[in-house]
């Protein structure tokens, strides 16, 4: 099981690219498709002030990036 959980949609642009970004990097993920496993909605509700806002990922730390551009990713994980 990875460090890192990401939770978005197949439809979802700014998800397609965030698994990408770990594809290219070679960096582990858990994905979690929302949309298949709804229950997961309401969580990622929580964390951001009741929005269903995706890709929401959350690292190790307990900290989470919302949409992130590749750049905050890179800063994030020191690449």
């Amino acid at each position: 099981m990875s460090s890192i959980k990401m939770y978005g949609t197949t439809w979802c642009g700014d998800c397609t690219r965030a698994k990408a970004f770990f594809d290219r990097n070679q960096i582990d993920y858990d994905w979690t498709n929302v949309d298949d496993e709804p229950e997961y909605q309401e969580y990622i509700k929580e964390l951001n002030n009741g929005n269903q806002r995706v890709p929401t990922i959350i690292f190790s730390d307990g900290t989470f990036l919302v949409e992130p551009t590749d750049e905050d990713l890179a800063k994030k994980l020191g690449l």
